[in-house]
């Protein structure tokens, strides 16, 4: 019981990450204009609304909307069926592919919404990026870090 209480809190704060990625995103859409720019920390941090029209760090900038939806879709599925098949015991591997899978699919709203990714968090030395984003990262962080144990470990056996 333990385990899926755990597991639930992780999907709720996934649904959580969507929630707040997209609350931010539509109030500074109205509150802001493109390229503009609000410094939180002069010269360190700003919020900075920008469209990205591209994929991570504006790559792919000339592919058609629907080259994106289509990569979106099938990450989303792949991370889907990986979070189903995954032992419910190995709660930060579920806490990563559900990280990777809301900031995923927070995007993929942005571009069924807007036909691009909406981007605030400006740091001045990175790419601008977004909440989604920053959970997609965490989470890749999170199912490297666990990948990296679980051959350690495996390494240690005789």
């Amino acid at each position: 019981m333990h385990k899926r209480i755990s597991r639930i809190i992780i999907i709720l704060a996934g649904l959580f990450v969507i929630t707040l990625d997209q609350v931010v995103k539509f109030y500074l859409s109205g509150a802001l204009q493109p390229n503009s720019s609000i410094p939180v920390i002069k010269d360190i941090f700003h919020i900075t609304l920008v469209y990205n029209t591209g994929a991570a760090f504006g790559l792919f900038k000339d592919q058609p909307l629907l080259f994106f939806i289509g990569v979106s879709a099938v990450a989303i599925t792949y991370l889907i069926y990986f979070l189903k098949v995954v032992d419910k015991a190995k709660l930060f591997l579920t806490l990563a592919l559900v990280l990777i899978l809301a900031g995923s699919i927070s995007n993929l709203i942005d571009r069924f919404r807007v036909g691009c990714v909406i981007d605030f968090l400006d740091f001045r030395v990175w790419p601008v990026f977004n909440l989604g984003d920053s959970a997609i990262t965490v989470g890749v962080l999170i199912l490297v870090l666990h990948l990296f144990l679980k051959r350690k470990n495996a390494s240690h056996t005789c």
